[in-house]
């Protein structure tokens, strides 16, 4: 048995983690991305640079690197949310579909040039699909662009992104696997990972926000933090025995937590171990880049950059416009793709450990990160320079043929009665898929577990019968809601209103086809306890029949037991916000708020802001870093970031929702405050004024702390200072805006 090397793996830590604190001080010195320090922390640990010591075995990093990986995926799930990616709408799925496709495509035929194999260029091609989230953020906050309007809309393609990414994953490892591409084989696996998806984000949202609800009180962040941990990594070893990756595993894991209330509290308390891993994992990424390598492979770095760049631009930009976007948004949206990053080394990472990626594309895809990288900023500012050069350069006619879908696109209207029906259809398919999956969810556990477990108990025959029994009761409140009406008494009676007719074909043709598959999957259950086909069809008509007559009283009462709990566990944050669900006496229910930054009573006594008088509400309690204060006293001041728990109607809490939790992002760049020195000359602005009239910190956001005069005479600072030639002021404030002072 091969024992683990303790040594040899806590001193190759300690080396890569020491270059790498040294690395990121120095690049955020140089305000550049820390990831790219990493990297180069990586390079710099690796046997390609002989000047420092190197790590004693890279199956050691290998180790950290994949730990890293799964905490990095499990993050990035937190931040993603499943009912986020439903409101980001189709048009951030096409324009995200549009994007990955192409640059697939072109990554492939790139890759076939370069006289890749396949399987490599496959890789390839998802590599270099996938825009880096961290970057671009960076990017905007550092050039002060986080407000404008095409900004959403590229966060909603990256949310999409991620989601495809996982995807590409699956597919990629089928690939990888098979050595082959498939159409079916690509087919079986998309189902398959839809199939286990489903299941595991209702699992999950049916269970993990009343554990939450239920035990909040009591779970310390100790607590929360071993908690959320060790649901990341069951997670994993599940989606690894259901035939996926752990990094999807945790990805999901991260999802379902993210749709909780505790999502927030989750992301505070991982930070430390995400940023850890996460460094270890990017400092391993630099550990594969070979200089040598790079040098005999320029060429196609060189070649790969620019495929990235251009792709992005003309992928992304055609993506908005199909989607009818203006062609100035889309402009800006294609010019701020143009980069590759976590996604890209964590396919890399994929292809190395199935050992089917080519080693040498590994350092060329890193580098072909580092400098799309430093182009990011580059590109994000031409983007409008750009557009006005192509406005000029298309033809009038073009213009206003875009503009008009644009518009068309983005402002169709749809007739009141299409939008019940779709309303209608739109329901039925998501029961369908999620009451599809719960059936066969649970036949599959009964066939693998509850069948054997009566075979011991009871011998074959009675094994049959009472297996087939007891599953038929576990699936029938979810055959009944396959079987169930489909449109909803008042949607009846607003058409009716609307058109004085309903028409009835598709609810029979909707009804007809949800009957046949509940009666399939009473089949598929006897199937499964050997019953023959003669009569598992009979049984199958009469239960259908009983479930949907007989029985259909009980069935739809503890159906509606079961929706309403899923459905106040999916919105269970939306809801603790403002109350939904929550409620006391007749309309009154409890709501928790948070404090922004710029709530118009920040700073006051609970007295002065007088909630109750003005907003009609009454303030119950007020939780402040962790703790918990039940009903204030009218002393207690309200400072950002507390969280109000308020008693009112729906009117008054949408009313005073928008007022507790504004928060405006600053219009003007952070800018470096430092505590600095320096002496005033005759033509300084402040000489022979008195402090409280110089404006101090009103025009210069300064703050004096000292005044010098002769060399040892300090003078501490009052209203009547009044300011000499030759004082030396000892004040805390940005020096470009100081230096007016001298």
């Amino acid at each position: 048995m091969e024992t683990l090397n303790i040594e040899s793996l806590i001193t190759d830590l300690a080396l890569i983690l020491v270059l790498g604190a040294i690395a990121t001080v120095l690049f955020k010195k140089l305000k550049q991305p820390v990831v790219l320090g990493y990297i180069v922390a990586g390079f710099l640990a690796s046997p390609h640079f002989s000047l420092l010591p190197s790590v004693a075995g890279e199956a050691n990093i290998e180790f950290w690197a994949q730990i890293g990986i799964i905490i990095l995926l499990f993050s990035l799930g937190l931040e993603f949310s499943f009912k986020k990616l439903l409101n980001v709408g189709g048009s951030a799925v096409v324009t995200a579909l549009i994007i990955v496709t192409g640059m697939m495509g072109l990554g492939f035929v790139v890759g076939k040039l370069l006289g890749f194999a396949a399987v490599d260029s496959i890789f390839l091609g998802g590599m270099i699909s996938m825009s880096s989230t961290t970057i671009i953020l960076k990017a905007l906050t550092d050039l002060n662009m986080r407000q404008r309007k095409f900004v959403p809309m590229i966060f909603a393609v990256l949310i999409v992104e991620d989601l495809f990414a996982v995807v590409m994953m699956v597919i990629l490892s089928s690939v990888a696997i098979n050595k082959t591409v498939q159409g079916d084989e690509m087919l079986r696996s998309v189902l398959k990972l839809s199939f286990f998806l489903i299941a595991w984000f209702v699992v999950g949202i049916y269970l993990l926000p009343t554990v939450f609800k239920n035990f909040r009180r009591i779970i310390t962040d100790e607590m929360m933090l071993i908690i959320s941990m060790g649901l990341c990594f069951m997670m994993a070893v599940l989606a690894v025995k259901s035939g996926f990756s752990m990094a999807l595993g945790a990805f999901v894991m991260g999802s379902i937590l993210a749709g909780t209330v505790e999502a927030e509290r989750i992301g505070r308390v991982i930070v430390s171990v995400k940023d850890l891993f996460g460094a270890v994992f990017f400092i391993s990424v630099g550990m594969m880049v070979n200089p040598e390598i790079i040098v005999q492979h320029w060429g196609t770095i060189a070649l790969l950059s620019v495929v990235v760049i251009v792709g992005m631009i003309v992928f992304g930009t055609f993506g908005m416009l199909a989607t009818g976007q203006p062609l100035k948004i889309a402009v800006q949206s294609g010019f701020a793709l143009t980069q590759i990053g976590e996604f890209s080394f964590i396919i890399a990472s994929l292809g190395m450990t199935l050992g089917v990626l080519e080693k040498s594309i590994y350092p060329i895809i890193v580098t072909v990160s580092v400098i799309t990288t430093f182009t990011t900023p580059f590109f994000i500012k031409s983007a409008d320079r750009f557009y006005g050069w192509l406005e000029q350069l298309l033809p009038a006619s073009w213009s206003k043929v875009m503009e008009g879908y644009s518009t068309h696109a983005t402002q169709t209207e749809m007739s009141e009665s299409r939008m019940i029906w779709s309303q209608v259809v739109k329901r039925y398919v998501l029961r369908l898929v999620l009451y599809s999956v719960v059936c066969v969810a649970l036949i599959m556990l009964s066939d693998a577990y509850l069948e054997p477990l009566l075979v011991r108990l009871l011998g074959r025959d009675w094994a049959s019968r009472v297996g087939a029994l007891v599953t038929l009761v576990v699936i029938a409140p979810f055959v009944y809601a396959l079987t169930r009406p489909h449109i909803r008494a008042s949607e009846r009676e607003k058409l009716l209103e609307l058109s004085g007719k309903v028409s009835y074909v598709p609810i029979v043709v909707m009804g007809l086809f949800s009957l046949l598959l509940g009666m399939n999957f009473i089949m598929t259950v006897l199937y499964a306890y050997d019953y023959s086909s003669e009569v598992a069809i009979v049984i199958a008509v009469v239960l259908a029949l009983l479930i949907a007559l007989l029985f259909a009283p009980v069935l739809r009462k503890h159906l509606a037991k079961v929706e309403q709990h899923f459905i106040g566990n999916v919105n269970v944050r939306e809801n603790r916000r403002t109350g939904r669900g929550a409620n006391l006496v007749s309309d009154l229910h409890v709501a928790y708020m948070t404090v922004g930054h710029d709530c118009p009573f920040i700073g006051q006594r609970l007295k002065n802001a007088n909630l109750r008088n003005r907003y009609g509400i009454n303030l119950v309690n007020i939780q402040r870093n962790g703790v918990l204060h039940p009903v204030p006293k009218g002393d207690m001041r309200i400072y950002p970031g507390d969280i109000l728990g308020v008693i009112g109607n729906d009117e008054q809490i949408q009313q005073m929702l928008p007022l507790v939790e504004a928060t405006s992002t600053p219009t003007q760049p952070v800018t470096d405050v430092k505590f600095t020195h320096f002496a005033i000359t005759e033509r300084s602005p402040l000489i022979g004024k008195l402090l409280r009239n110089a404006g101090l910190s009103e025009q210069y956001e300064a703050l004096l702390v000292a005044v010098q005069r002769g060399e040892d005479d300090y003078i501490t600072p009052t209203p009547e200072l009044e300011f000499l030639p030759g004082d030396i002021l000892w004040i805390v404030g940005n020096p470009k805006r100081l230096h007016d002072l001298i």
